[in-house]
């Protein structure tokens, strides 16, 4: 078989995947047998009200918490019922987190905040990977400041950077441009596209319809269950969102 012929490989794979919680004598279904594959290399967004199980169902493929019931296979291997010492160990090598908050340790170096994976992971060269990956998102002039030195934006993209340090199979967004004004997220997200155009599976979680459509496919999630799971024909160009926002207003210089 040719190499143009071969299938997608499903990076994420969940076969009626359910999480149950226990509060009080009240049994909580936040997942009710949810089937989904996201191949590789797919942009999805996944969406739905407050108690939708949009969040469950992003710790479950982050490896953060166990299902109740179901199987979920990330990169073709079944990691449902792995303990905890080996769902570190595959977040730490398969994927890549971003969080709304950022998550930086505030009297840390952007740069030496970049190495955190490859330190937990026992990576030698980590400098050289955590300086390449800060250029790759726009930081090479930043890579010794510190986060409360950096805007919210610049913030989000050393989160980014030690994101895919690691060189993951997945990269998860929790509500990345939550707390970021509107350029600033057309940029996080134009950054997110370019990594999805290199091939990186990117899924991230947003309430906000505008972000979704930076992606290739939206999933939205009600009462534990998928309610619509549909491509987007025509997903918006961050970059050509961003030219068409008027121009930064400079500081005026005084003498």
């Amino acid at each position: 078989m040719s190499e143009m012929n071969i299938p997608p490989k499903a990076v994420i794979d969940t076969r009626a995947l359910s999480k149950e919680y226990v509060m009080g004598e009240m049994v909580v279904r936040a997942l009710r047998e949810v089937s989904i594959s996201i191949m590789n290399g797919e942009f999805v967004a996944i969406m739905g009200p407050s108690g939708s199980g949009k969040s469950t169902f992003m710790n479950m493929i982050g490896c953060l918490d166990r299902p109740s019931g179901g199987e979920y296979y990330l990169d073709g291997r079944e990691v449902s019922r792995l303990g905890d010492n080996e769902l570190a160990e595959i977040r730490n090598k398969y994927i890549g987190f971003v969080f709304q908050t950022f998550n930086l340790l505030p009297r840390t170096t952007a740069v030496k905040n970049v190495e955190l994976p490859l330190l937990y992971g026992g990576v030698k060269n980590r400098t050289e990977l955590a300086k390449s990956a800060l250029e790759r998102v726009g930081l090479a002039q930043r890579m010794d400041h510190k986060p409360n030195e950096l805007s919210g934006g610049q913030q989000q993209r050393v989160a980014i950077a030690r994101a895919i340090v690691t060189d993951p199979v997945l990269v998860l967004g929790d509500e990345p441009t939550g707390n970021l004004d509107t350029r600033t997220s057309f940029e996080i997200m134009a950054l997110f596209q370019e990594l999805n155009r290199a091939g990186k599976t990117v899924v991230i979680v947003t309430h906000e319809e505008d972000i979704a459509h930076h992606c290739n496919r939206v999933i939205r999630f009600r009462d534990g269950r998928v309610e619509r799971d549909e491509k987007v024909e025509n997903p918006t160009d961050a970059r050509e969102e961003l030219a068409k926002l008027p121009p930064v207003e400079q500081p005026v210089a005084t003498a």
